[in-house]
């Protein structure tokens, strides 16, 4: 087990004065994929164009950001929260763990980073300037195994209920903080195997419930896990024998009340939000179920893009529980490695790595069109966020495209921030908050 080191770096005092107020009643995006978990905001009058500059009218400011992360803007009202990774040097001795798969070694060839040191930092932002308000290492040493080469060790995304923050670090833990930035609790969940490709699921809060999906390499020592926010106290753990995967929880409303339902390699399984028990599972989903599934009032969407092309269509099950819930219908293409898909007004969205839109009526599976194209060639890794009959695309070379939504595909606007993009965007306030490779930005109409 790795001993961390917990420093405080206070960069500033809390603003003070009056509070932010809004244009629109929007003001949070309080998690991974916003309020509802999916990637939909109820924002209007965004801006179709923005460039890279704060001289460009759109962009409102651009601030640097240390080190490296996936983590998307976390937005409550006036404050923003980030994670980040900065890498220090190499530490002699320091290695990753052998991982065996199928009963041989297994090391990816992109795998990499344990022989480094890390400091694993937690930022409070003004969401009204950008300013750094404070920050604090979490963990400033070793860790416990290699990252992907285009992962990062402060990738999944925080959450917050507007009174406390948490952050997740995998194997480096999970931490809480109340907004000026004081810590109150971490918990410590021991070495988790990911065959070195690093971590990437993000929380869900659930009431007074902290949710994770923490799975393993071939499925030995994985368990969903909820914790009291307030304390970080376990109040129910359950073992999954789920092999490793990278996606996010959702919650849905089913017969008896909240369930939480999570992708895995071979299954969809949904959960009691309450106990923890199992209830349901759909299994041959047969894919890294990376993107995080959404649902309707009805019907989960689940996608996978490696190795096989799936999105599965499962109907929220109601009654007794049951281990072989059947898909209501298939679709096998037209998703990506990372991308989660997009419910939005009536229709889905699956995005590829190349940043393909196919449209699918969402109860029946009937394709609307397919190979809804954008003008600049891009890898597309962050998830898509709509508003307003408006769909936003992200590219890796940062290139940004917005998608008239409906039955007929168009391109509205296309804007490039001229550095790497692989966070997902957040929408508050009458704002679109970008997070690059070396800045964050936040967009909207002055």
């Amino acid at each position: 087990m790795i001993r961390r080191t917990v420093v405080l770096l206070v960069s500033s005092a809390w603003l003070v004065g009056g509070a932010l107020e809004p244009p629109r009643t929007d003001t949070h995006w309080p998690g991974w994929r916003g309020p509802t978990r999916d990637g939909v905001s109820t924002a209007t009058d965004l801006p179709l164009e923005w460039g890279s500059e704060e001289d460009h009218d759109n962009v409102l400011w651009k601030v640097a950001l240390p080190g490296r992360g996936h983590s998307s803007p976390v937005v409550w009202g006036e404050r923003i929260f980030l994670t980040t990774d900065i890498e220090g040097d190499v530490i002699p001795g320091a290695e990753a763990p052998v991982h065996i798969r199928a009963g041989e070694v297994y090391r990816h060839p992109a795998t990499q980073s344990a022989d480094r040191a890390h400091t694993l930092q937690v930022l409070g932002l003004d969401a009204l300037t950008g300013r750094t308000l404070w920050s604090h290492t979490v963990h400033d040493g070793r860790v416990f195994d290699n990252r992907h080469r285009v992962n990062t060790y402060a990738t999944p995304t925080a959450v917050t209920d507007g009174d406390l923050v948490f952050f997740y670090f995998g194997s480096q833990g999970l931490y809480a903080f109340d907004f000026e930035g004081n810590p109150k609790w971490d918990v410590d969940f021991g070495d988790i195997a990911t065959w070195g490709h690093g971590h990437g699921t993000s929380p869900l809060l659930h009431g007074e419930l902290l949710i994770l999906q923490i799975d393993q390499n071939e499925g030995d020592g994985s368990f969903l896990i909820a914790l009291d926010k307030r304390t970080g106290t376990t109040r129910w753990r359950t073992p999954r024998n789920e092999r490793v995967n990278y996606s996010s929880p959702i919650l849905v409303e089913g017969d008896g009340g909240s369930q939480i339902v999570t992708t895995s390699y071979e299954n969809v399984i949904g959960y009691d939000a309450t106990t923890g028990k199992q209830l349901w599972r759909s299994p041959g989903f047969l894919g890294n179920g990376v993107p995080t599934a959404v649902a309707s009032d009805t019907m989960i969407f689940a996608v996978s893009g490696y190795p096989d092309k799936v999105t599965k269509a499962i109907r929220i099950p109601t009654g007794s529980s049951s281990d072989a819930v059947p898909a209501v219908w298939e679709y096998r293409k037209g998703t990506g490695y990372t991308p989660s898909p997009i419910l939005y007004r009536g229709y889905l969205y699956l995005v590829s790595d190349k940043g393909i839109l196919t449209c699918i009526e969402p109860e029946t599976g009937t394709v609307v069109y397919e190979g809804g194209r954008i003008p600049v060639a891009t890898f597309v890794r962050a998830s898509p966020v709509a508003w307003d009959d408006k769909i936003l695309l992200s590219g890796e070379d940062g290139d940004f495209f917005i998608i008239q939504a409906g039955p007929k595909h168009a391109v509205l606007g296309a804007s490039s921030i001229e550095e790497r993009v692989i966070a997902s965007p957040a929408i508050a306030s009458g704002r679109l908050f970008l997070r690059g490779e070396k800045h964050l930005y936040a967009i909207g109409t002055r």
